[in-house]
């Protein structure tokens, strides 16, 4: 059995600490329209190719004089989550070779929690703090992401929880007190957030696909992040901007 991948590279604490390889893994569940990785949302095999664990494994200990300020290997997507047992499998493997891991998933796996004990640092991204409408945006619920955050948090892992905030999904007030509410009740020493402004970087690429992007005047402003930023900040928690 083998990865399906789309992209890897190095890169320097975007995708958690220090330098890092970084594997895209093919396919996600969600269908975000503001998605930077469009080529990754479907589970086709257009521009991928693929690896085994072994080689997976055997690229990461070559690497490991790159690895530099706590960096290791990290998994995201598309979203990585969906090739559940296969990613077991490598993390396992990474771990009993001393690569520090890491993922950046939607946390919408119902079985994320048994990875915990093979990933260093956790990132999740959390879109909407109501379900309805993070349901009817992206196509699937937020109950396991918040679940998935609750037993992260119990876990006490080393977790960046990542807000993408774009105009007219998630920058309003309502919006704001629905973070702020879910916030409240995590407890985590480990945990910090980030607020991301929207950006058209995928935008070039969808049109290169031949799909149809719809997202319009979602920019936001800057005193809109600094003031979501500050509102975390009110509920004990650490902010980051990497």
């Amino acid at each position: 059995m083998e990865l399906k991948l789309f992209q890897k590279g190095f890169n320097y604490s975007q995708d958690g600490p220090g330098n890092r390889l970084v594997y895209h893994l093919k396919g996600c569940n969600m269908h975000c329209p503001w998605c930077s990785n469009p080529e990754g949302m479907k589970n086709n095999l257009d521009g991928i190719f693929t690896a085994t664990v072994e080689q997976i494994t055997q690229e990461a200990l070559s690497s490991k004089p790159m690895f530099f300020e706590n960096g290791g290997i990290t998994f995201t997507g598309g979203e990585c989550t969906l090739q559940y047992d296969l990613l077991k499998n490598i993390l396992k493997k990474l771990k009993n070779n001393g690569i520090n891991t890491a993922i950046e998933t939607n946390g919408s796996h119902e079985k994320l929690a048994e990875l915990y004990p093979f990933i260093d640092y956790l990132i999740i991204d959390f879109k909407h703090p109501d379900d309805e409408i993070h349901k009817r945006i992206t196509g699937v619920s937020n109950k396991l992401t918040k679940q998935n955050i609750v037993l992260a948090c119990k876990a006490e892992k080393e977790m960046l929880i990542r807000i993408p905030l774009i105009n007219g999904f998630n920058s309003d007030t309502t919006s704001f007190e629905g973070f702020i509410e879910f916030f409240s009740t995590l407890e985590n020493k480990n945990l910090a957030f980030e607020v991301l402004k929207y950006h058209e970087y995928g935008k070039e690429k969808w049109e290169k696909l031949g799909l149809n992007y719809t997202m319009k005047n979602a920019f936001v402003n800057e005193s809109l992040r600094i003031d979501l930023e500050n509102k975390i900040k009110n509920t004990g928690h650490k902010v980051v901007r990497t």
